[in-house]
């Protein structure tokens, strides 16, 4: 539940973001402080209406407990209302701040998630889920556009890549602000889905104005002009008393998709005219015969399917506009009239070829994937050809199935395609259906875009399932290991430099480790047991050591029997091996026995002698037994010396000094590593031939490892940070840009053709 210490008056936009961040642009702050003052509005109605609506559900429940379960839900809605509204504005306010950091490489929070939490998705949040979808899609339905635009111009002022889902207006960042904000009320899913439609009702319904609005504060600042969206739609505001049907959405759904029409018609026109603009100069200009007829659209579309089941299976060379101009000489020979491409479809075979440039030399996609991508050159134009808004509507569906088939092929490797794996054959029979089946009906682009997307959910929670194991068992790891150093320290303490028997060293390191690594593992070094353990561990060395005085007889009386049963009742908890435990209390008892004899008769006892460097010694966790006695002298127990610090290693594990280097705070290269977040997608360039890509699935804080997996989710790399930042500054690793490929690609287009206008001024 998210605190209320940090308080957004709702009366006053601060001007200053909660958040340390780059200052926002003048611009954006108008967009941010507008938006704020109108959601607030909305929120304020839906909880000034929301006590009738939930009143008149109560008052048609079926028995008195549904009944009660909504007054309760009113109760608690009119105590947490300041903080609801509250906790959605500052939320709002929190998302702008961070625009201006730049998040590439930003590590996640950890979650705090556990193997047992690893359920399928529960009923309420399964139906949570599928309301926010619902409402999510309704608003992208009717304002894709105006959303689509806004995010391309906040993309211009801010260093933080955004898309429609992480845009702070967006209708999926408004929903999870408004579901955060209601963390705190106790009410059932029947309530909770109730108070989702109030706030689609009277808070989502009006975003294509908010959206409007946005663009047109942006356009007056001189950002992106050429994107020309609709005016703003003036609504009539949501009175207190609104009534349950609320907007005619018939009127208003026709309304939108007109207003979007011809928005995106006009998102193409500014296209044509920077293309028109820079025909003759920067581009080649059109070369038609005084004779020359163009074609129609729909016999393009036919030379474009001869083209299509002609398609090479290798594309490096293949070169569209030639092939496509070969056709027209025959057609043009056949008829003996000169026929050309109409200026339109010019323009949109330009733009699509300038696509897939961009996209056939886009590093992030795997080298072996692009001859399949690239196949689908043609079915793309077909579309664009056939719908232009193609080009300015992001949820179009073979826009998403470029983008969705590049998203999957993100962590596929050139060493994977000998193993032909599933992804590679699935991209493979999308890209053949298309080929084969596509003719003029766009249709078959949601028909792929579902069956893709269903393969990919599977994929991805399988992959999914494992990459939190594999976090799961790093995190136990490093538990284990920071237990193993503490358990290290505290014996280190304790026995170096020291000389002590060898059966009380072997002991404490072979058998009490363990005892001491269970109880730091199950209860911390905080705990009482700890303490314990620590103590009895003290009182064991102190228990053979050489004294002298009648007060250590008294006292070694006592605490013998206490030790051994303290030592006894520890190697049990740990299951350590009963006749090892046996032998060490055999050994044991015969050493306390000659310490009490020793005190019996002390005139016959020698004085201690020094153990010489060839004496028996304790190195490093190896023993070195000791020289054997002569057979006059008495039985005396064998004595090591502790002279190398005692490391306990887990079954093959060996801890390999990384080269020491010495960077500054601020070196480029460990700034680097600091800046991965995880979930980032990385490729390590292992040698001149072989590359691996990864996604960095965490960061494991106490010893400071970073977990990297493949795309199936299993482990295939850890490293520390300075191994990274070696790795940085031999050039050795690269970020892969994870935001959508169409729009990147569309974004350089435009880039580029904007640079060339510029230049030819």
């Amino acid at each position: 539940m998210r605190t209320d210490a940090k308080v957004v008056h709702l009366k006053a936009v601060p001007e200053k973001p909660a958040s340390p961040a780059g200052r926002l642009p003048v611009a954006l702050i108008s967009v941010r402080d507008k938006a704020a003052q109108q959601l607030r509005q909305a929120l304020q109605v839906l909880l000034d209406n929301a006590d009738d609506s939930l009143f008149e559900i109560a008052d048609r429940a079926t028995s008195n407990a549904e009944q009660n379960a909504f007054f309760e839900a009113m109760r608690d809605l009119r105590m947490k209302r300041r903080s609801i509204e509250r906790g959605f504005l500052q939320q709002i306010f929190e998302s702008f701040a961070r625009l201006n950091q730049y998040e590439i490489g930003k590590p996640a929070e950890p979650e705090n998630l556990s193997f047992d939490n690893l359920t399928l998705v529960q009923n309420d949040e399964l139906e949570e889920s599928v309301a926010i979808d619902t409402m999510v899609t309704k608003v992208t339905s009717r304002a894709a556009l105006p959303l689509t635009h806004l995010t391309t111009r906040m993309n211009a002022l801010v260093s933080r890549k955004l898309d429609d889902k992480s845009n702070p207006l967006g209708p999926q960042a408004l929903c999870q602000y408004f579901l955060e904000s209601c963390r705190s009320l106790g009410v059932e899913i029947k309530v909770k889905l109730i108070i989702l439609k109030l706030f689609e009702r009277y808070v989502l319904s009006d975003l294509d104005q908010l959206y409007a609005e946005a663009n047109q504060t942006l356009i007056g600042a001189g950002i992106l002009p050429e994107l020309q969206s609709a005016p703003p739609r003036r609504s009539q505001r949501h009175a207190p008393a609104a009534t349950s049907g609320g907007v005619s959405s018939a009127t208003y759904g026709d309304s939108a998709s007109h207003a979007e029409d011809v928005g995106m018609h006009e998102a193409f026109g500014a296209l044509q005219s920077l293309l028109s603009e820079l025909r003759g100069s920067a581009l080649p200009a059109r070369s038609i015969p005084s004779d020359a007829i163009p074609i129609s659209s729909g016999d393009l579309m036919r030379l474009l399917s001869h083209m299509q089941a002609r398609t090479p299976q290798l594309i490096d060379d293949f070169d569209l506009q030639g092939q496509l101009e070969q056709l027209l000489h025959k057609v043009s020979a056949k008829s003996g009239k000169s026929r050309v491409v109409g200026e339109v479809d010019e323009d949109v075979i330009n733009l699509v070829s300038m696509l897939f440039e961009f996209i056939l030399d886009d590093r992030t996609l795997p080298d072996s994937l692009k001859a399949l991508i690239g196949r689908l050159q043609i079915p793309l134009l077909k579309v664009a050809v056939l719908d232009k808004s193609f080009f300015s509507r992001g949820s179009h569906p073979a826009r998403r199935l470029l983008n969705e088939i590049a998203t999957a092929a993100m962590g596929w490797g050139d060493q994977d395609e000998a193993q032909r794996d599933s992804l590679y054959q699935k991209i493979e029979q999308v890209v053949a259906r298309l080929l084969n089946d596509f003719v003029d009906d766009p249709g078959i682009f949601s028909e792929l875009l579902a069956d893709f997307l269903a393969f990919t959910g599977d994929e991805r929670r399988r992959s999914e399932l494992l990459e939190q194991r594999t976090r799961d068992a790093e995190e136990g790891r490093a538990k284990a290991e920071m237990a193993r150093q503490e358990v290290e320290q505290v014996l280190n303490e304790r026995l170096l430099g020291k000389t002590l028997p060898e059966v009380v060293v072997r002991l404490l390191q072979e058998a009490w480790s363990k005892v001491l690594l269970l109880t730091c593992l199950k209860h911390g070094t905080q705990s009482e047991q700890w303490d314990a353990a620590l103590a009895t561990m003290d009182d064991l060395i102190w228990s053979v050591a050489p004294h002298d005085d009648p007060e250590s007889r008294e006292r070694l009386l006592k605490l013998v029997p206490s030790l051994l049963k303290a030592l006894r009742e520890g190697l049990v908890s740990a299951a350590f091996d009963p006749f090892s435990t046996g032998e060490f209390f055999t050994q044991l008892e015969a050493l306390h026995v000659q310490a009490l004899q020793q005190f019996d008769q002390p005139s016959a006892q020698p004085a201690p002698v020094a153990v010489p460097p060839s004496s028996a010694a304790i190195t490093g966790g190896r023993f070195e037994p000791s020289p054997s006695k002569p057979a006059s002298e008495p039985a005396a127990p064998a004595m090591i010396e502790v002279v190398e610090e005692i490391m306990l290693l887990a079954p093959g594990e060996s801890r390999e000094q990384e080269p020491e280097i010495n960077l500054a705070d601020n070196d480029e290269a460990l700034m680097q590593v600091d800046n991965l977040r995880v979930g980032s997608w990385v490729e390590f360039q292992e040698d001149e031939e072989h590359k691996l890509r990864c996604k960095l699935a965490a960061i494991i804080k106490p010893t400071g490892k970073y977990i990297f997996v493949n795309r199936t989710g299993m482990k295939v790399l850890e490293k520390t940070r300075m191994g990274l930042a070696i790795e940085f500054r031999r050039d050795a690793i690269r970020l892969l840009n994870d935001t959508l490929l169409f729009d990147r690609a569309l974004e350089s287009v435009i880039d580029n053709l904007r640079t060339l206008k510029s230049s030819n001024r």
